[in-house]
């Protein structure tokens, strides 16, 4: 009996000790199992779970140097993201993935001259169909999509603009969760502009010009030695090159190869001469075709540069009740409300000396029959000189000492003219009339020193105070012919931006192209070019 109790003791251990060891064994065969599997998701994903290693991204960079630039966004991205798989799914490669690789393949059309970091790995890893998800193309795409925003989208960044004397406020925008949109509705891309609508334009005319380049571009315009001017009636084989070259930019609808300088040419004319900021008549000098002759590769930079400057303005500034632009190289100002252009008018700019600087303000004040209080270097370099020759200078000038300064009474001679819209500045730029008119009617109008002439002020300050019931036309006259300076408080401030576009397309497509009086499309281009 003994002996049977024994040998069931024996046999309960026996099978407990089994079932133990058997257990412990099934144990650690999983976690072996269990081990292979966060390898297989770690590194290739076979697994399907659709998560990776965030320490990847270290070692994705330490092989690819030159996306560095990205990595915080990409990381950023990623965190908010669980580290999850984005550009795959369980069936493979996403179609978002393909629209990005095709927008970076086609960065020209952006306007945008670069070369692509590691471009060619990147087309090694699309010549092949990808079913699972490969962290190196996932990290490829992420850092890509970020390329192209910063390239098509925000442009170069706030201190090389700064550089470039722009000091007009940048657009504040990230790019992290705009890629979540798309990654749900990859044809956003193309249906939503997030860059001002002169950005689109432009794009539009550089497409145009590039075919134009492609199919052989213009030829150069003969300038006879002995030319002086080309008048209506005229006949040349000039007249006929003219003729040929305002043909390729639509400038005229055909090309009758007439050598005479008939009615067709001059309208063709007038409409060029408008377009490259020219005074409109009918007569050809030298210096109109030698514009012609500028190549059209020249046109091109031209228009890339200015698809630059349009990636750093908000499209906000359109969404103002009114707001006021001036473009200094076309020196025109342009008053809009409700979206619509109200008014446009010639303006004087600051000349090469004394360049009217870029930047946007808050107008708050319109001044009647101003005070001119001269700024300290005019008197240094101009007042004093001239006093020092003539006593009577101050008097003569209708100038007068006020509190150790030099003043210019109110007047119709008065070097403000007879109102100046004020949005203060630390530049101490202003709007202003003047009492030297003819300036308006000059092709090129950098005289000022900085400040900027309005050809039009009395009809901009009626259209500012137009819903201002305390200032009517009657009152608005009276006090710019008061000869008492008399300030008006505007209601609500009105935004004044200062811009510099070399190139423009209008409303209905025609590409204007105005002189670089600044110099600064140069600069901005080597900054573009990689």
């Amino acid at each position: 009996m003994k002996d049977r109790q024994l040998i069931g003791v024996l046999l309960v251990v026996f099978v407990l000790a089994f079932s133990m060891t058997s257990w412990h064994c099934a144990k650690k065969e999983d976690r072996k199992t269990n081990n292979k599997a966060e390898v297989k998701s770690k590194f290739t994903a076979e697994d399907f779970s659709l998560t990776f290693d965030s320490t990847l991204v270290e070692s994705f960079y330490a092989k690819y140097p030159k996306l560095i630039l990205y990595k915080k966004q990409t990381v950023t991205f990623y965190q908010k993201n669980q580290y999850a798989f984005i550009w795959f799914d369980k069936k493979g490669r996403k179609e978002m993935a393909d629209v990005i690789y095709n927008k970076i393949n086609n960065l020209f059309e952006e306007g945008v001259q670069t070369t692509v970091p590691h471009k060619g790995v990147l087309d090694a890893l699309f010549q092949k169909e990808e079913t699972k998800p490969n962290i190196e193309t996932e990290l490829f795409l992420t850092n890509y999509y970020f390329y192209y925003t910063n390239k098509v989208l925000q442009g170069i960044d706030d201190a090389k603009s700064d550089e470039l004397e722009w000091y007009l406020p940048r657009k504040k925008q990230t790019y992290v969760d705009y890629l979540d949109s798309l990654l749900v509705d990859p044809k956003l891309i193309d249906k939503k502009e997030p860059l001002i609508g002169q950005y689109y334009k432009l794009k539009s005319v550089l497409n145009k010009y590039r075919k134009i380049e492609k199919d052989g571009g213009w030829t150069t315009i003969t300038i006879p030695d002995n030319f002086k001017a080309l008048k209506p009636g005229d006949s040349t084989e000039t007249v006929a090159q003219i003729r040929t070259r305002l043909l390729l930019t639509g400038d005229i609808d055909s090309d009758s190869k007439s050598a005479v300088y008939d009615k067709s040419l001059q309208e063709a004319v007038l409409k060029y001469k408008k377009r490259n900021g020219f005074t409109t008549d009918n007569v050809i000098l030298a210096k109109h075709i030698q514009e012609m002759n500028v190549p059209i590769s020249d046109r091109i930079k031209t228009i890339m540069v200015n698809m630059e400057r349009c990636r750093w303005i908000s499209k906000d500034i359109t969404k103002s009740k009114e707001f006021i632009v001036v473009n200094i190289p076309s020196y025109r100002l342009t008053y809009f409300k409700a979206g619509k252009a109200e008014l446009v008018s010639n303006v004087v700019v600051g000349n090469a000396m004394n360049k009217t600087v870029i930047f946007s303000g808050m107008m708050s004040y319109i001044v009647f029959s101003p005070y001119w209080n001269v700024p300290q270097s005019i008197i240094t370099k101009e007042i004093k000189p001239g006093m020092a020759k003539n006593k009577n200078y101050l008097a003569q000038h209708n100038m007068e000492w006020n509190n150790g300064n030099i003043r210019q009474k109110p007047g119709p001679k008065n070097s403000l003219g007879l109102v100046k819209f004020l949005f203060p500045n630390s530049n101490s730029i202003y709007l202003h009339d003047t009492p030297s008119k003819a300036l308006f009617n000059e092709e090129k109008r950098a005289f000022s020193h900085g400040c900027i002439r309005v050809a039009k002020p009395k009809e901009l300050a009626n259209l500012i105070l137009q819903d201002d019931p305390n200032w009517s036309t009657e009152k608005i006259d009276a006090a710019m012919n008061g000869g008492k300076e008399k300030w008006c408080t505007l209601k609500q401030k009105i935004p004044v931006y200062i811009g510099y576009f070399t190139s423009w397309v209008d409303d209905d497509g025609t590409i204007n192209f105005y002189k670089d009086i600044y110099e600064r499309d140069n600069r901005l281009a080597s900054v573009l070019v990689e």
